[in-house]
């Protein structure tokens, strides 16, 4: 099977995992500029509050934006993320001030979110650019289990 028709949706996340570590940067760069970004991109962040995980939380309280870029118009797509009370929930528009704000290409966003890739070293290389609270920033990662390719 190719990144070009997976079903995302209905695939377990380890196997898409995995699909996404064989594929090519440059074929998911395609992908992920077509018209499957949003199908995609949509599912992705929609299943990070099924992996998130309270206990590391802790208390936490944020508001959380990812601006993932390279859409073909040169544009970004914005998602929310509010953490509180133990829970992560996504809002329909990212229009709360974010404690957090994490901005990146869609490959890399999905390396990051299928396990494929590292936070801190995305952001030692630049890839990955935050902005907001530092102590977030450094525990944000962690509150969330990716897969394991």
């Amino acid at each position: 099977m190719s990144i070009h028709d997976a079903q995302v949706e209905v695939m377990d996340p380890v196997e898409f995992a995995r699909l996404v570590k064989r594929t090519p940067a440059d074929e998911l760069r395609q992908v992920l500029r077509g018209e499957r970004r949003a199908e995609i991109l949509d599912h992705l962040i929609g299943a990070m509050p099924a992996v998130f995980r309270p206990q590391v939380a802790g208390k936490t309280r944020a508001v959380v934006h990812w601006r993932i870029g390279d859409r073909a118009d040169g544009g970004v797509d914005s998602y929310e993320m509010v953490i509180a009370d133990g829970v992560c929930t996504l809002s329909p528009r990212a229009d709360a001030q974010p404690q957090l704000t994490l901005s990146l290409a869609a490959v890399d966003f999905v390396h990051l979110v299928t396990g494929n890739a590292h936070a801190v070293m995305l952001v030692m290389k630049g890839r990955l650019k935050t902005r907001g609270d530092l102590g977030l920033t450094a525990r944000f990662p962690n509150f969330f289990a990716a897969p394991r390719p």
